[in-house]
């Protein structure tokens, strides 16, 4: 009941702090998007007109409250670069920035738990030092960096693999796989090699508790070890930095699209930025504060499913 009710508070006052952030943020940049959209050859009274039409010369506060108004029934406004309404032109770039966080977090959690664990086991080893290198590049290495060396190699040297553009899953599974399969790798490298610090430190620090001492000494089996007493007394503080990863996940989209050629919503947020697009960024804001704020609320659920003791605490 006290989760619930922490979300309930968290979603208004996250949302107004994030979207204000956004909104004051992109009205102090320089430039001026009634020039832009009334044209190279505008004169200064076109430019008015337009900034009068879009409500432009209104002070930033006040355009900020009238939006909020409008977007708490849901109408989050039209693009002022497309004229297009914002809440479809969001929901049409979802699919495959979805397609592309939930791909990729599937890979950083599959790598960093076999890394991790393997790693914990075998504390010391060369394999140990393995791992501790691939976090180490992982971290030190740009996301758009590996992409770039994923495209050089895998598509153009190899030609094993599309080196941009995107598939819907209803029209070729086939091929909805094959565009996603480098990018994915590309955007879950970073939390992966996070991902892999904490499974591996977790992990040998629950192999060191004295049930598990006591397990061994009874006759169990690493595995069987690893999966009745590791996994669970492991997965709370796991669970915690994988949550944090969901908003890097979507904030890497940004990047890893636009290297791509992926029109989602990381490829639609740098036009509307390059534009000063304030409703379509905006609208971005919200559906990715609506994720994170989810994501957050579904890993303080799983609090109480890994470990009960958390969940009254």
């Amino acid at each position: 009941m006290r989760i619930l009710a922490r979300f309930l508070v968290a979603v208004p006052l996250l949302f107004v702090v994030v979207s204000f952030g956004v909104f004051a943020l992109v009205g102090l940049a320089p430039g001026d998007p009634a020039v832009e959209l009334a044209g190279q050859d505008a004169t200064a009274e076109d430019v008015g007109r337009v900034r009068a039409e879009l409500g432009l010369d209104r002070p930033l506060l006040e355009r900020y409250v009238s939006w909020l108004g409008d977007a708490v029934t849901g109408d989050l406004g039209t693009s002022l670069a497309r004229r297009q309404d914002v809440t479809e032109l969001v929901v049409s770039r979802i699919p495959p920035t979805v397609s592309l966080a939930l791909f990729a977090l599937v890979l950083a959690m599959l790598a960093s738990a076999v890394l991790g664990t393997l790693a914990a086991l075998r504390q010391g080893s060369m394999l140990d030092r393995g791992v501790a290198l691939f976090s180490a590049a992982g971290i030190a290495l740009p996301q758009f960096w590996v992409g770039l060396l994923l495209v050089i190699v895998f598509a153009l040297n190899l030609g094993w693999l599309p080196a941009t553009g995107y598939v819907p899953f209803s029209e070729s599974p086939g091929e909805w796989f094959s565009h996603l399969v480098l990018p994915a790798i590309a955007l879950a490298w970073l939390p992966a090699a996070e991902l892999t610090r904490h499974v591996r430190s977790a992990t040998a620090e629950v192999l060191e508790r004295d049930y598990v001492l006591t397990a061994r000494a009874k006759g169990l089996l690493t595995p069987q070890i690893v999966l009745k007493h590791t996994v669970r007394n492991a997965g709370i503080p796991v669970v915690t930095v994988l949550g944090t990863r969901i908003a890097q996940l979507l904030g890497g989209t940004v990047v890893i699209e636009t290297v791509f050629g992926i029109r989602g919503l990381g490829s639609l947020t740098v036009d509307s930025v390059l534009a000063r697009d304030m409703p379509v960024i905006l609208g971005v804001v919200a559906f990715a504060t609506a994720v994170v704020l989810v994501i957050n609320f579904l890993v303080d659920l799983s609090y109480g499913v890994i470990d009960p003791r958390a969940a009254r605490a």
